[in-house]
């Protein structure tokens, strides 16, 4: 059989990643695939550099279309992320009926269901796996390895940044800003973090993980971000006395109201594997009715472990290429005519526990109003400290039980206008992963 011919669209980390691999392991590949992967031709910025890492081997171009539109490839590779130029000449490579493999979380995120149903109609596959969590094969487990089950939950450390960030946080008592420094010595951060610290990040994956567990359309709109910019070192420090780690959590779970889809940092019980997670590295729990807990952790991002999964992708595609459509795993593991149309929770109506800090004059009736208000809003508090700041004020920790989003916001802004206190209040989630 002839080899699959492939265009590369980039051949920066990751689409130098994929050179690496393909050419390092060739006869492995070649017999998982039962077919040769060639890359052909690749468009680049720099076609000096990129001449050096592939020699004469790969027409270079710094025309993408020119490689899109190339009748002898049979599967483009976008590696470059971005979500005009690269949605542009990935809608162009499904219309020339060519499959598509991308890392572009992004671009899927906001676009994934238009470019789904236009694969559905030219019959072609695309495929994503290293659009989450690197070189864990994630997207495969949910989406073929647990279709037996109904997914009731899942939740991710999808954000190497940021775990970095909170691990170095937490083990060197360093502040948000000295550990986002050091996270940018090492090149684990940008030079413009704001995508990773915020969230969005981890927001554009865990819109995809939701999709494939539930069925549902990609609607990274309507995903809740938080970040953990504003995250104190004090904060990290009372949830380890706590017996909690602190993580940036991408939580996605169905209910009878419909389906959550929120990240933000969280409490979580210092026992449980995902608060053992440390430094730069991701892993995804998934919870599904018939196997219960399963845990996927690795490396989520680099130059190799993305290739792997780009990889991946282009021996499934080599192995399916000559198969009917309808014969393909399909984009987002449900058919087309299968896709729910469950709502996404508001924000508001989303039930957790909660970690609630703030300054006060230490005086006497304070706790007692703040219990008054909490209690008025139907929330009731599991546990407090109180430990003293200085001569007159002091730093009062609440750990809730159970209540509704909605419920704590209205509580802290009559808690946040009352003249004894003295901060702003530090809300922070909790979940047990049970």
């Amino acid at each position: 059989m002839s080899s699959l011919k492939v265009g590369l669209l980039g051949l920066g980390v990751v689409g130098g990643g994929t050179w690496k691999v393909l050419t390092g392991n060739a006869q492995e590949i070649s017999r998982r695939a039962g077919r040769g992967i060639e890359v052909v031709a690749a468009a680049v910025r720099d076609l000096e550099k990129a001449c050096g890492l592939v020699g004469d081997t790969v027409r270079l171009t710094q025309d993408g279309m020119q490689v899109v539109r190339d009748p002898e490839i049979d599967v483009v590779v976008e590696v470059v992320g971005g979500d005009t130029v690269a949605r542009e000449w990935i809608m162009e490579a499904i219309a020339q009926g060519k499959h598509v493999v991308t890392a572009n979380k992004a671009l899927l995120a906001r676009h994934g269901n238009e470019i789904f149903a236009a694969a559905r109609a030219q019959g072609v596959m695309v495929a994503f796996e290293a659009a989450v969590a690197g070189g864990i094969p994630v997207i495969k487990a949910i989406r073929e390895g647990l279709a037996a089950n109904r997914i009731q939950w899942l939740a991710g450390i999808i954000n190497g940044t940021t775990n970095f960030i909170l691990s170095e946080m937490r083990l060197r008592g360093l502040s948000f800003h000295e550990a986002l420094a050091e996270a940018q010595l090492l090149g684990y951060a940008e030079a413009d973090p704001t995508f990773d610290v915020e969230g969005v990040d981890a927001a554009h994956k865990l819109t995809l993980l939701a999709s494939l567990a539930f069925g549902i359309p990609v609607q990274f709109n309507k995903t809740h971000a938080e970040g953990i910019s504003t995250l104190a070192r004090e904060d990290i420090a009372h949830a380890e006395r706590l017996g909690y780690r602190i993580k940036l959590l991408a939580i996605t779970r169905r209910s009878e109201r419909g389906i959550e889809l929120r990240v933000h940092p969280t409490l979580i019980p210092a026992e449980r594997l995902l608060a053992n997670v440390e430094g730069a590295m991701n892993a995804v729990l998934v919870s599904g009715d018939v196997v219960g807990p399963t845990l996927y952790y690795g490396q989520g991002a680099g130059e190799l472990p993305t290739a792997s999964a780009v990889v991946a992708d282009l021996v499934d595609v080599a192995r399916m290429q000559a198969a009917p459509a309808d014969h393909q795993v399909p984009h987002l593991g449900f058919r087309a005519d299968a896709i729910d149309d469950a709502p996404v929770m508001p924000m508001d109506d989303v039930v957790s526990s909660y970690y609630l800090r703030l300054r006060v004059e230490d005086r006497p009736g304070v706790l007692a109003d703040l219990a008054r208000i909490l209690a008025d809003a139907s929330i009731s508090i599991g546990s407090m400290f109180q430990e003293p700041h200085g001569d007159a004020d002091a730093d009062i920790i609440f750990l809730s039980h159970e209540a509704r989003e909605g419920n704590v916001n209205d509580a802290l802004r009559k808690i946040q206008g009352l003249p004894f206190v003295k901060s702003k209040v530090t809300r922070l989630r909790m979940e047990n992963l049970l």
